[in-house]
């Protein structure tokens, strides 16, 4: 440590002004990559309005995002609580990309910006670039610019087809967003800055091209549905496929070209913040773990006052406040607290370990070097596996953690099935992982079949996991979005692990169809 970076403030008082933002970054910098060893993307810091954020949170924080009625909707919304006082704004918003870009709240004080630069800049920033996810399902430095490519093609489509025709195609891809990713490996990474490119090359394919499949078809009385065997239709159709989006981009009968395109720009985005939900206790622990790091070595430093320290100390002990199960705010983890809590309790266990510690995590306990145990478990976990590997007895009774069991078949009431013993501790882990798991947070759909040889209906299946059938009503509402782009009927079934079908979902292409 220089001579230079003791002693002297950062700033005084609340104010703040470009100057005192580099000098910030410059020392956050300091300490998060020579002293914690971070290794994070080019920062770019960009100061906002707090209309500019409420426009931001209805965009889904994407800088340059095309337009869309729904983005509209949500400002109104947001901002008529802000206004009222009965909703707050994010002091910050961080884009995974390269440059990784920082919004910050023009309103916040010097000691805040302090905190979400650290926070953002440096804790968000390390966990993009390093995480096995973002690294295989994420293009940093292409992201920017596909995002202008995307909301030029959007813009160009309004001019050509009409507002509407793109305002119904966008809102069926929308509604079938959560049903437009690749869960598991196997699909090469996209590389995005030559989607402008690549999208030219499939125009003019298209035109020079006929599709294989309908060309298949049996289309008259001299065919018969033998033709056209299961396996060999299933293998045109690349079934069964979970990507409802990537399957009727390729298949989906009446679709024009430019609508394929704007089903493949949603997709994109969908699998570009498929990470994000697999992540949101880690990407948050970890922040929050980093600024708590750095907002206290530069305390230590000298370079933060007692005053700003405790303005410090009130905000964060804010963000990881976790209410009781019997707190009428309580409605779940809060990803914060637990996240920052696992993060501080693995230091511990590698610094100072008990006899419980080295029995349950003998790889880690007593090691030493917290932060190279920290950056090796940001690299390589998600929130399922981090929680079912990391959560310790310790802090399960900490925090009061127990299991509770509803079922009504088997009891009247409410059965707790885990309390703080060695069977409960993992019992407790285990069910708490469950809760961050793909497989438990998203229905399980599939499409399965298309009837080439008759009435060319959809057939999609709903592998039904505990019980847990879909909402009647938005599976109805997204169902119909699916048949107006597939454009013929489209029946959905949800079955059990016997294959039992449980329920039956169809709808039918409205005559003002997406494709017309």
């Amino acid at each position: 440590m220089t001579a230079s970076s003791t002693g002297s403030l950062l700033f005084r008082g609340a104010d703040w002004d470009f100057q005192t933002l580099q000098r910030i970054h410059d020392a956050c910098e300091d300490i998060a990559l020579g002293e914690l060893g971070l290794s994070v993307y080019p920062n770019q810091i960009e100061v906002i309005t707090a209309e500019q954020m409420l426009d931001a949170y209805s965009s889904i924080g994407m800088p340059l995002f095309y337009k869309h009625w729904s983005f509209g909707k949500h400002f109104a919304h947001h901002e008529a609580f802000y206004r009222k006082g009965l909703m707050g704004l994010a002091y910050e918003i961080v884009i995974n990309s390269s440059p990784c870009i920082s919004y910050l709240m023009e309103e916040n004080t010097a000691t805040m910006q302090t905190l979400v630069i650290a926070h953002a800049a440096f804790g968000h920033n390390h966990f993009f670039k390093n995480n096995y996810l973002f690294r295989q399902w994420t293009d940093a430095e292409g992201i920017l610019d596909y995002l202008n490519f995307a909301k030029t093609y959007v813009a160009q489509c309004e001019e050509h087809h009409g507002s509407l025709a793109v305002e119904r195609t966008l809102d069926a891809a929308h509604a079938l967003m959560s049903h437009g990713v690749f869960r598991y490996p196997g699909k090469k990474t996209i590389d995005l800055r030559a989607e402008e490119k690549r999208e030219q090359e499939r125009r003019n394919h298209k035109e020079r091209s006929f599709n294989d499949l309908w060309r298949t078809v049996p289309s008259g009385p001299g065919k018969s549905a033998s033709e056209l065997s299961i396996d060999r239709r299933r293998a045109l159709l690349g079934l069964p496929q979970e990507n409802v989006l990537y399957f009727l981009e390729k298949s989906a009968p009446r679709l024009q070209s430019w609508q394929r395109e704007l089903l493949r720009i949603v997709r994109h985005i969908a699998q570009y913040f498929y990470p994000q939900g697999l992540t949101k206790v880690m990407n948050e622990g970890t922040a929050t773990y980093v600024h708590y790091q750095i907002m206290n070595r530069l305390h230590r430093q000298g370079r933060l006052s007692d005053g700003n320290f405790l303005e410090f100390l009130q905000s964060h002990t804010n963000v990881v406040f976790q209410p009781n199960f019997d707190d009428p705010r309580y409605s779940g983890f809060n990803p914060y607290a637990l996240g920052f809590a696992m993060m501080q309790d693995i230091e511990r266990i590698v610094t100072e370990p008990d006899d419980e510690d080295r029995a349950w995590f003998p790889d880690i306990a007593g090691t030493g070097d917290a932060m190279g145990v920290l950056r090796d478990i940001w690299a390589n976990y998600r929130d399922e596996s981090f929680i079912s590997q990391f959560l310790s007895p310790r802090l399960i009774r900490h925090m009061r953690m127990f299991h509770l069991h509803d079922d009504p078949a088997r009891h009247e009431g409410i059965e707790v099935e885990a309390i703080h013993n060695e069977r409960g501790y993992r019992r407790i882990r285990r069910e708490l992982a469950r809760q961050y798991d793909v497989g438990q947070i998203e229905p399980n759909i599939e499409v399965v079949d298309v009837d080439l040889a008759g009435d060319r209906r959809l057939l999609l299946r709903h592998q039904v996991i505990n019980g847990s059938l879909l909402d009647e009503v938005d599976a109805k509402r997204v169902l119909q979005h699916l048949a107006d782009l597939w454009s013929y009927d489209v029946l959905l079934k949800e079955v059990d692990a016997s294959d039992t079908v449980l329920k039956e979902h169809a709808a039918s292409p409205r005559k003002i169809a997406v494709a017309a």
